[in-house]
């Protein structure tokens, strides 16, 4: 850990003390001073500008350190772009970028970041893609000509592709022995159907039918500056950053039809029950998931703040019911994914065979509940420190909010979004969370998944649904 993120890790520490340490009834002790006053974060001042090509461009200056951050986040190129025989497609195309342009290869392009004191690279995300690279001030204008580089004229070598299947087919071999991998995939089915947002996940076949012809001609099709937005934050002058980006990617032009939208994701679905086989299993890997909401949705941050008190830390209620009470997991996650056209509503945890069954128990009795009676004052409060102070504390660090912006945008949040995030957190009701936890989180809505062995837990499961064995 960086002497950074130790110091953050004690902030945060500092900051969630009272919500993270103590159970929610247990009383403050009397001399324990006040909570200060909420800074909200500070709204920065972005410069916008759209290239004649269609490139958005937003620029956010800060002064401290002597960095630049980018980031390019190309809408309609990440894995809801994939055609549905191939699975995980997006992820293979973001990690090949900067493993060879038309200038230089892996290990040049690597030596070129460093030696600007950053780095270079790609990852792909379910509405998007996102290459970033940071360097040194004083290599403001090197870093963006690489990044145009790797985004632009990645060349996708012969050999790089191999290698990088080679990698795959293995990290996909390990990823298929984890029952929870095998869980969250036929949850994803469950909730979204046939959406492109339930293929995520790589196949053999579909790893196996990658090329660089492929890779190129996607490269082609996805990457285009009509569908992009760069933004650029750090100790540089605005005018100084839009000349760099009109001389890195003002000739940058977009080629064919574009990638059609993504369509929008079903808000109900028919409620599955399903029990995958797995032999001599001693755990049982649960899930349960039904659809959501967009990030755009008027209910997005009262629901999102109730998936936090549910399932969002340690000290929601399923980590407290599941691991510290009942002692029956590790961990017990649950909560609101929002995505741009549409999301999910899921809650998991891995059990000891022999309480797989009082587990869903605890599952449907904390949903219920969420919805069925207001969340207690301290609690509520707790829980929205905990989301603001995180979020404040995150986008401290410039790159942060070159991500954030960045990842907003895929999701269709207006770059405001940024400042007003927090003061809605905050403005969220007792009566908010529990309409919210009726409208969403109902069990009745609630697909089930449980990964284990057939012969250990079926008869447990009984109670909760007819699953088809698979």
């Amino acid at each position: 850990m960086t002497l950074r993120n130790a110091l953050i890790a004690v902030a945060v520490s500092a900051l969630l003390s009272g919500h993270a340490l103590a159970a929610p009834e247990a009383p403050l002790p009397e001399d324990l001073p006040p909570y200060a006053a909420d800074k909200p974060l500070p709204v920065p001042q972005i410069e916008k500008r759209t290239l004649a090509n269609g490139l958005e461009v937003w620029v956010v200056p800060r002064d401290g350190l002597p960095r630049v951050d980018y980031v390019l986040a190309i809408r309609n190129a990440g894995y809801a772009a994939d055609p549905a025989d191939a699975r995980g497609f997006a992820g293979t195309l973001a990690y090949m970028l900067n493993e060879g342009t038309a200038k230089h290869d892996s290990k040049q392009i690597a030596e070129l970041a460093q030696g600007m004191g950053g780095g270079v690279g790609g990852s792909a995300s379910t509405d998007g893609m996102i290459v970033s690279g940071h360097a040194l001030a004083s290599h403001a204008a090197g870093m963006m000509a690489l990044l145009a580089e790797v985004a632009r004229t990645a060349s996708f070598p012969d050999q790089e592709v191999a290698l990088a299947k080679a990698n795959q087919l293995q990290e996909l071999k390990a990823s298929e022995a984890q029952p929870g991998f095998k869980a969250e995939r036929a949850l994803a089915a469950a909730i979204y159907g046939d959406h492109p947002y339930a293929r995520t996940q790589p196949t053999e076949e579909s790893i196996a039918a990658i090329t660089p012809e492929a890779l190129r001609a996607a490269h082609a099709a996805r990457f285009r500056p009509d569908r992009a937005l760069l933004v650029v934050t750090g100790k540089i002058a605005t005018a100084e950053a839009m000349r760099l980006a009109e001389a890195a990617f003002g000739d940058w032009q977009a080629s064919g039809d574009p990638v059609a939208d993504t369509p929008a994701a079903r808000g109900r679905a028919e409620l599955s029950f399903i029990r995958i086989q797995r032999d001599g299993s001693v755990q049982s890997a649960v899930r349960l998931g039904s659809p959501g909401i967009p990030a755009t949705h008027a209910d997005y941050i009262p629901a999102q703040l109730t998936g936090t008190i549910l399932g969002g830390g340690f000290s929601s209620r399923l980590m407290q019911n599941l691991r510290e009470d009942k002692g029956y997991t590790y961990g017990a996650r649950g909560g609101l994914s929002a995505l741009r056209q549409g999301g999910r509503i899921a809650a998991s945890a891995d059990v000891r065979n022999e309480v797989t069954g009082a587990a869903l128990k605890e599952f449907v009795g904390e949903l219920r509940r969420i919805g069925n009676e207001p969340v207690p004052a301290r609690e509520l409060e707790d829980n929205k420190r905990y989301v603001a102070g995180g979020y404040l504390l995150t986008n401290q660090m410039q790159g942060a909010v070159a991500s954030t912006l960045a990842g907003n945008w895929l999701a269709g949040l207006p770059p405001e979004f940024l400042g007003e995030y927090v003061p809605k957190i905050r403005a969220v009701s007792a009566q908010q969370v529990q309409a919210m936890g009726a409208k969403y989180f109902d069990p009745k809505r609630q697909s089930i998944v449980v990964v284990g062995d057939g012969k250990a837990i079926d008869a447990q499961l009984k109670p909760y649904g007819e699953f088809t064995a698979k």
